[in-house]
């Protein structure tokens, strides 16, 4: 268990910096919900029932379509572009897409790769871009959820 925790720690963090961020983002929008609401008139909703409203759902999926987008743009500027002095860029030699030895991917992989890396396929194609095909299924996905969600009435159902 403790060799598992140690070589799943980063996604562990990050899981939990996510879940953790959720919540606050659920708990601080309840709150300014119900303020608004009882500003015109109107009673609060309760934690839950909040939690499964419009209003919750539309502001992490404008959260996320911004937040997706900056990273997928990240990753694909950060390909060809530099900047001279920063940890995440490449050295100035060395733009553009990295040769399959330097990637350790096809016959350059190590005997302890990930499968996908060592063959020759479109699964090794996915493999080696499945950083940006992640980021940009989930903006847009965010996207398309902004896009034909219903707009939310003054009690935070979609009306």
């Amino acid at each position: 268990m403790r060799r598992w925790l140690r070589d799943n720690s980063l996604s562990l963090v990050f899981l939990a910096l996510f879940v953790a961020a959720l919540v606050g983002q659920s708990i601080a929008g309840q709150r300014a919900f119900n303020e608004q609401q009882l500003q015109h008139g109107s009673e609060g909703i309760s934690y839950p029932r909040y939690l499964v409203s419009s209003h919750f759902g539309s502001a992490v999926l404008e959260n996320w379509q911004s937040e997706y987008l900056q990273f997928a743009l990240f990753i694909v500027a950060t390909v060809w572009l530099i900047q001279r002095g920063s940890n995440e860029s490449k050295p100035p030699g060395d733009i553009g897409r990295e040769s399959d030895q330097k990637q350790l991917v096809g016959p350059h992989a190590h005997r302890k790769s990930p499968s996908w890396a060592r063959v020759q396929s479109w699964g090794r194609r996915i493999y080696e871009n499945s950083l940006i095909i992640v980021m940009a299924t989930i903006f847009l996905a965010a996207w398309f959820g902004q896009s034909v969600g219903a707009p939310h009435d003054q009690t935070g159902t979609s009306g």
